[in-house]
């Protein structure tokens, strides 16, 4: 059986809805805490597929997560080798920077569903599945292009996805939730920041019952595409 290692940064950021197509496509699935693993002791080019989730700290927080420096590194590595790697909102941006791309914060927040607009690149891509449907936005930095990728997706303000080849996708947005029960758990950890987007987590927990099962399904149709046709 294949090997899927998920490399999380809080428990509540988990891979949720893109489990089952990973599992489908016959990989073992292992999770390991960032903070608590230490990447720099991980056998990063072992894994048949690695997934690098979502967290609350900026790539540019070294000073505060000490243990991202080394995340950042071995990520780096993996890519160099072009190892399948998937990476998820924080995830897309420790992608970003391990190819030598600026990730800093953006003028505004991304907070809740919205509908994300496909380049001519990501039309022909597996992001394909997720035309015309809501995704779940939560971040506040954002990520430059690295060269050598193809932009897939954006929304007014931001870049929200691209691809190396294919064995790199990095999704700024949360195509992986919509039917997990830890939303309840980003909802009381935000307060603030839910806030500063004029929103409320009531209205917040409305969308995610009216259009996360639709964003899961797209989502889970763009993972098993991308990953049947991993090199």
């Amino acid at each position: 059986m294949k090997r899927a290692l998920v490399i999380r940064h809080v428990d509540h950021e988990g891979i949720a809805g893109y489990r089952e197509p990973i599992e489908a496509a016959g990989y073992e699935i292992e999770r390991v805490a960032a903070h608590q693993t230490g990447c720099a002791k991980l056998d990063i080019l072992a894994p048949d597929l690695v997934v690098v989730m979502g967290g609350p700290m900026g790539v540019y927080d070294t000073d505060k997560f000490r243990w991202l420096t080394d995340e950042i590194t071995a990520i780096r590595h993996r890519l160099a080798a072009d190892r399948p790697t998937l990476g998820v909102c924080l995830g897309s941006q420790i992608m970003a920077v391990a190819l030598g791309a600026a990730v800093r914060k953006g003028p505004v927040r991304e907070i809740g569903f919205a509908p994300i607009e496909l380049t001519e690149a990501g039309l022909g891509s597996p992001l394909r599945h997720l035309a015309d449907t809501d995704m779940l936005h939560w971040h506040g930095d954002t990520f430059e292009v690295p060269d050598q990728c193809d932009l897939l997706a954006t929304t007014a303000p931001y870049a929200q996805a691209f691809a190396r080849g294919r064995n790199a996708l990095a999704l700024q947005f949360h195509a992986e939730m919509g039917e997990d029960p830890r939303f309840e758990q980003w909802l009381a950890n935000d307060a603030a920041d839910i806030a500063e987007v004029g929103e409320t987590p009531e209205r917040l927990r409305a969308a995610h019952d009216r259009l996360g099962p639709r964003a899961v399904r797209a989502g889970q149709a763009m993972i098993a595409e991308w990953l049947a046709g991993l090199e």
